[in-house]
């Protein structure tokens, strides 16, 4: 049926039209069709839509391989792509995976396994015993910073290119090292010791002598695994046997997928009937699977033993499989490994975490090599002004030495140290209680994110469903009116004859249901009532379970043994929706008291039993949007279809009605979760007829799920809408303003969850992240590339709206148009991505960093969410109901949503402006000390002599003005409430102005400037005391530090006062204690300072004016930028 359709154009062009209405099955459309998909244009822009000419090739992904590749390219960074070309490929040489294949494995016998299969350790370790090292050095050497330092100090060990002391040197490098190297020792421990205890854990192996002991680490595929209840599920296994008399068990995931709901799993039917667990190695029989896949919703495969006549084969489904990392909820079990270590369905879906750096780091990073090249060409004009005369390339390295120090080292351990102050501060913030810095390298990135990524499932929600509304169509009722529904059943099962009536009223007359047209007697409101809520009663996969009862009291419990009491009983099933359902019809008096999977029982207002057999389920799939049971009651032998889905699904099997699609429409836009309630009875005959060709549909080995699917359809036809339900997904505290507040920072907000479409679209609805007044483009399923193109091509159409979209179409869409998909998809306000595996999340955050170069945050609290986590820029865990494994996998841990506007707005602002700050700032102390030697050396005939060394380099950078810089890490432009009041505020931070060539221009100047000043000013006022300049231009340069520092300072604070005071009596103290350092280099041949020159007034007036020349005109340019053209901040400060 589906083969038939045409592909319709998007829009009315007959050239066009003539091509896509070329009446072709779409089946076979393979070569032909891709080869002239590229004639058909995907349109960009409106103008290029009416372009007849325009092509796919013409897009922007297209050009992108016709760049010319010359000798500039290879220049500019070209060479680093072929090396890293070179290195991956070498890479994927020595590694090279093995090829995942089917697999044949037989029960208890490991050794029959054709293929040697991974070992089924946990590893989560970056580094082993002898990468260690080497690891962590490339990870530091590899940006130019760590290099260049290491070349400088490597070269004071050649002794004609010696300048000063080696602990100059090498005792900052070393410094750097060795902290991150503890870092790095101490992370790993943490994980060695995770993953030991995780492989180290026991587990009973059936063996043909018995059960031995095992540890986690040493199973193999073959083995049969007992797991107890409550213990996680070693590998991936078939499940073969339980305990429980239903054939069945529940297994939570909340770690595999993000659902706290637990799910229903199927023993293999031929190995539970077998009279005992030893009879497992009596028979015959063997497991083919799939190869391992990341898909976690689906698999096939087949059960066959071969030791009966004829052999029995059965079909494997998802519903017959353990995963790796579920915990099993109920009773014991019993499976065949199928699937260990790297091949697991858990393992496949986890990255590998990456060492992550800063933007921060990055801008640095280049700013430095800026810095290397003014140095190199500083260099070559003193070498050049010399004459080139003698061994002037040793001079030219001389003086790349001696300048070193305008790429100071310290800004490496001042950048760290800072990290760190931040982490702290940020945990100790009173109102976010509980958030942990866990990666101390990236606080900055949290002032920088242009995309949030969120999960949905305890992200955004509570994972708490509320009953909210019953609409019959005449009449509604809502969580206040609830007692009216309550007295309606009541009033039903007190009177039998109503009961009868309303229960047989559809099939009392066999004209009902043979001629659907038949004018039908109008039903009280009472029956109405009755016939929804012992619909929704019945139309579910909601298991009772009874929890204090030991073993498997509830398994074996009788039929007059059904009534225990209210408060022991817990409803598991797939969907919270349908807990609260069940939940909702035991508030009003019809309560679900047991199920197995060929029957349920339902206890009235009254106490009575009702038993309905079940005798088919047709489950919800994200192609139906529905679910449907067929029950026949025991007492009265009627066989009804109820089903129950989504009203898009629902509204075509229904009979005519007028105020469905407007109830609906009303439901959603309150954020409520609504679903379709509908029933069809049956005769005997209509149900043997379906039996028969559903059986024979289910049999069938060619396009199973159509034939399966068709025959389901011949049922649901004309059916009696019996009520509208809605469901409430309660969000968290303060979802809404906090989304707001995100949105108004220019922050734009995605979400991704593995949850159903419908229920990401009413999430993204009453959450307000998509706005009341916006469209919703749902983009339809797509399987192929035609269907793609055309999809695409629709959703440019429009304009302003929130995409929705599925995680099937999403992976068609992104082989055929990543670029063109990525380019819309960032145009819109909001995005949500639903049915996503826990590897396409961590694809999208890819994407978005490959596309848009801008930074990107993950926020989640499942296990699920732990590949999103590290593949994101800055990683965000939630410590919620599912666990802590994303809180652990993350850079910072709220316990919170809310909290993430208060760590963005104010300590990812004050993080990223600080640092910026605080990186220029020890910048401009070296460039401003090596213009300063610039001017020394010219004036003694371009010598490459140091004008200051020993400790004065050393304390220069230390004890006498890195108390008042590092202060800078307390500085604020305005209040923490300022920054949430006005988010508009963090919106300039993501065009990086803080820290950018421009800012690092003028700070050169500035340099330039002061250091010129200093050194001249020192010349001209002292000429008569010349052997004293080193103590004068010293003086003068840390008293202008320190005021510099004082102009830097926006907001000031008592330790910064205090950092001031301190520095300045270490200068003085050191003028006297260490005056041997104070003569002019190896020239001065031993010239010491004199204390009492020092002490003179002349010293101090003239050492005053020097510093006030190279500060005043800087305070005054401030002053008036700050009056005639005042930043944002000072506006609001103000």
């Amino acid at each position: 049926m589906a083969d038939s359709i045409p592909l319709n154009p998007v829009r009315n062009n007959s050239k066009k039209a003539a091509y896509y209405n070329a009446a072709r099955p779409v089946r076979y459309q393979s070569e032909d069709d891709i080869s002239n998909l590229d004639e058909m244009p995907l349109m960009m822009s409106e103008e290029a839509f009416e372009n007849e000419e325009s092509d796919y090739h013409t897009l922007p992904r297209a050009r992108v391989g016709h760049r010319r590749r010359g000798l500039g390219w290879f220049l500019c960074g070209g060479w680093k792509v072929l090396c890293g070309s070179c290195c991956d490929c070498l890479l994927r040489t020595c590694r090279r995976r093995k090829e995942l294949k089917a697999r044949t494995v037989w029960l208890g016998c490991p050794e029959k396994c054709e293929e040697k299969y991974p070992k089924n350790g946990i590893k989560n370790q970056k580094y082993n015993i002898l990468t260690f090292v080497p690891g962590v050095l490339y990870q530091q050497f590899k940006f130019f910073l760590n290099l260049y330092f290491l070349v400088v100090a490597c070269s004071q060990f050649v002794p004609s290119l010696k300048i000063g002391y080696l602990y100059t040197y090498w005792a900052p490098l070393g410094f750097v090292l060795a902290v991150t190297m503890v870092r790095e020792a101490v992370d790993e421990v943490r994980r060695h010791r995770r993953d030991k205890e995780m492989n180290s854990q026991l587990y009973s192996k059936l063996t043909v002598r018995g059960k031995v002991q095992v540890k986690s680490s040493d199973i193999q595929v073959g083995d049969l695994i007992i797991v107890e209840k409550n213990q996680r599920v070693p590998a991936d296994m078939i499940f073969l046997r339980t305990s429980e008399k239903t054939g069945a068990c529940f297994i939570r995931t909340d770690q595999l997928d993000g659902e706290t709901d637990w799910k229903l799993k199927v023993a293999v039917a031929c190995t539970q009937r077998l009279p005992a667990v030893g009879d497992l190695f009596s028979i015959t029989a063997y497991v083919y699977a799939q190869q391992p896949e990341l898909d976690i919703h689906s698999f096939e495969g087949n059960f066959t033993r071969e030791d009966c006549d004829p052999p029995v084969h059965e079909s494997l489904s998802i519903e017959n499989t353990l995963w790796a990392s579920t915990v099993v909820a109920s009773g014991t079990v019993i499976g065949v490994v199928i699937y260990t270590g790297k091949e697991t369905r858990s393992v496949l879906n986890t990255s590998q975490s990456k060492n992550k750096v800063g933007l921060l780091d990055l801008e640095l990073n280049r700013l430095t090599k800026a810095l290397f090249l003014a140095q190199v060409v500083l260099s070559v004009v003193m070498v050049a002004l010399q004459g080139f005369v003698g061994p002037w390339f040793r001079n030219l390295f001389r003086f790349v030495v001696l300048f070193s120090y305008i790429i100071p080292i310290s800004l490496r351990v001042n950048l760290d140290m800072g990290k760190s102050a931040y982490g702290w501060i940020i945990m100790k913030d009173e109102n976010i209680p509980g958030t942990v810095v866990r990666t101390s390298t990236i606080p900055e990135e949290l002032g920088r994110l242009v995309y949030l990524l969120t999960d949905k499932t305890g992200t955004l929600t509570q994972n708490e469903m509320v009953f909210k509304r019953l609409h019959l169509g005449t009449v509604s009722y809502g969580t206040d009116t609830m007692d009216e529904v309550q007295s309606h059943i009541v009033q039903s099962h007190a009177q039998p004859c109503s009961v009868a009536s309303s229960g047989t009223g559809a099939s009392a007359t066999p004209s009902h249901t043979a001629t659907p047209s038949a004018p039908k007697v109008r039903k009280s409101v009472v029956s109405r009532v009755h016939e929804a809520v012992k619909a929704i009663a019945l139309c579910h996969n909601v298991t009772p379970v009874y929890e204090t009862r030991t073993g498997m009291a509830e398994a074996e419990g009788t039929e007059a043994d059904q009534d225990f009491g209210d408060h022991n009983r817990t409803y598991q099933a797939s969907s919270p929706d349908e807990v609260a359902l069940v939940r909702w019809t035991e508030s009003v008096g019809l309560t679900l008291v047991n199920r197995d999977l060929t029957s349920l029982q339902l206890k009235t207002p009254v106490g009575q039993i009702l038993t309905f057999t079940i005798l088919q389920i047709f489950p919800f799939t994200s192609e139906s949007k529905r679910m449907g049971i067929i029950v026949k009651e025991e007492a009265t032998g009627e066989i009804t279809f109820y089903m129950k889905g989504a009203d898009v699904a629902m509204a075509s099997i229904v009979q005519y009605n007028d105020w469905l699609e407007e109830e609906c429409g009303n439901m959603a836009r309150e954020g409520l979760r609504t679903l379709v309630v509908a029933k069809k009875s049956l005769s005997e005959e209509q149900y043997q007829d379906f039996e028969s060709r559903y059986n024979q549909a289910r049999l069938s080995l060619y396009d199973r799920a159509l034939k399966v699917a068709a025959v389901v359809e011949s049922l649901e036809r004309e059916m009696e809408l019996l009520c509208l339900t809605g469901v409430e997904d309660q969000l968290q505290t303060d979802v809404r303003p906090t989304l707001e507040l995100l949105r108004n920072a220019g922050i734009k907000i995605w979400m991704l969850t593995g949850d159903k479409l419908e229920t990401a679209t009413c999430i993204a609805k009453s959450s307000r992240l998509v706005a009341r007044s916006q469209d919703i483009h749902v983009f339809r399923p797509v399987s192929n590339r035609v269907e793609a193109h055309l999809e695409l091509n629709a959703f440019r159409r429009k304009h302003d709206c929130a995409l929705v979209i599925s995680g099937d179409s999403l992976e068609v869409c992104l082989r055929y148009y990543e670029h063109e998909l990525v380019e819309l998809a960032c145009q819109c306000p909001a995005v949500v991505c639903c049915r996503c595996s826990p590897t396409q999340k961590a694809q999208i955050v890819r994407l978005l960093q490959q596309h848009t170069a801008n930074r990107t945050c993950a926020i989640g609290d499942g296990g699920n969410d732990v590949s999103m986590i590290q593949a994101a820029d800055c990683g965000i865990g939630i410590e919620g109901k599912e666990g802590r494994q994303a809180s652990l996998a993350a850079d910072f841990s709220i316990t919170q949503f809310k909290h993430i506007g208060r760590l963005l707005m104010v300590h990812g602002r004050n993080s990223y402006k600080r640092s910026a700050a605080l990186g220029q700032f020890v910048m401009h102390r070296g460039m401003i000390i090596s213009a300063m030697q610039a001017v020394f050396s010219s004036i003694f005939y371009f010598a490459s002599v140091p004008l200051y060394q020993g400790f004065l380099m050393v304390g220069y950078a230390t004890i006498y003005t890195m108390f008042p810089v590092f202060s800078l890490v307390l500085d604020q432009d305005v209040k923490p409430e300022m920054a949430l009041l006005y988010p508009e505020l963090y919106k300039d931070l993501t065009k990086g102005r803080s820290l950018s060539f421009k800012t690092f221009f003028i700070w050169a100047l500035i340099s330039v400037y002061q250091g010129g000043i200093l050194m001249y000013g020192a010349l001209v006022l002292f000429d008569q005391e010349f052997v004293h300049v080193v103590a004068i231009s010293f003086t003068a340069l840390v008293l202008t530090e320190l005021l510099m520092v004082a102009l830097t300072v926006r907001t000031w604070h008592w330790l910064m006062v205090m950092a001031e005071f301190l520095s300045l009596g270490c200068y003085l103290a050191s003028l006297a204690f260490l005056n041997e350092y104070f003569g002019i280099g190896r020239v001065s041949l031993g010239a010491f300072l004199d204390l009492s020159f020092i002490a003179t007034g002349a010293f101090l007036w003239k050492v005053c004016v020097i510093t006030l020349v190279s500060c005043l005109p800087l305070y005054i340019i401030k002053y008036l930028k700050r009056k005639f053209s005042p930043p944002s901040y000072s506006k609001l400060s103000s």
